[in-house]
């Protein structure tokens, strides 16, 4: 049953593909079906296609973790979809080589319909990988260029331009998910280098991370002292992308409150 899954499985996910996509060559042959053919998803696989086509057919041996990663690859799979193929292989998806910063669609078009509440995305390592423009004009520094990351910010304060009163609590936040981006992207080497940096210029970073903290997101609230707004009240909920390792980070007010108004000021100011 199970290897009959995995067969309907890989035919379902190459007839979603669309050839286009990918940097395949050309035949003159008319395509029946809109979706990659057999020896097309091989190629990208690296394997051969009567092997592939074995494993569409349920005749295929049990595939190796190796050939299950050339066939997420290939597929172009998220992580919950590659981890349910190697389920239904009968194996434990070890964790990927990198976290996910690319952003979906769909959520970055999410961003830009917020226009009173700046939203950021941050992948699984902190960096920032998507905002709005309240986002952009609230939390400045180098959000903008698109090298922001939060743990730096907070702990070698690169591109801070305010103080929060959450700041302690934040810095646990901070550690306990890299703690679990560690766990899950072993050999990403840009969580390794931003590891590095952070044990080596921050004592408080080493003592925290010492201690294991753990924390889940959630709604929390604070005080930002803001060098255009003033001090602001500052709503911060998080919505989960858990495809991508990804969490959305919604900063709001409360309706008709100073900081409301503060924020409807700096969405003008916004370019």
């Amino acid at each position: 049953m199970a290897r009959q899954e995995l067969a309907r499985f890989l035919r379902d996910r190459r007839a979603a593909l669309r050839p286009h996509e990918f940097a395949l060559p050309v035949t003159g042959t008319t395509r029946r079906t809109p979706g990659l053919r057999r020896e097309e998803v091989a190629q990208l696989a690296h394997m051969s296609v009567d092997y592939y086509t074995r494993l569409e057919q349920a005749r295929g041996p049990r595939p190796s973790a190796r050939i299950l990663d050339a066939l997420a690859q290939a597929l172009r799979l998220t992580p919950a979809e590659r981890s349910h193929l190697f389920r239904l292989a009968g194996s434990s998806a070890p964790p990927g080589i990198s976290a996910v910063r690319r952003v979906r669609p769909q959520v970055a078009r999410m961003l830009e319909r917020l226009p009173g509440t700046a939203a950021v995305v941050t992948d699984a390592t902190y960096g920032v990988v998507a905002w709005n423009p309240l986002a952009r004009t609230l939390l400045g520094g180098d959000l903008a260029d698109g090298t922001a990351n939060l743990a730096r910010r907070r702990f070698l304060d690169q591109g801070q331009l305010y103080e929060t009163s959450n700041s302690e609590e934040f810095g646990h936040i901070v550690v306990a998910r890299l703690r679990r981006a560690a766990d899950r992207y072993p050999h990403d080497p840009r969580l390794t280098a931003l590891l590095g940096e952070l044990h080596a210029a921050s004592e408080e970073f080493r003592e925290i991370w010492q201690a294991r903290p753990v924390h889940a997101p959630g709604h929390r609230t604070k005080t930002v002292d803001h060098p255009q707004a003033g001090t602001l009240r500052l709503n911060c909920d998080v919505l989960l992308v858990p495809e991508d390792d990804q969490e959305v980070v919604l900063i709001t007010a409360g309706p008709g409150s100073p900081t409301d108004r503060a924020l409807r000021t700096l969405a003008g100011q916004r370019t």
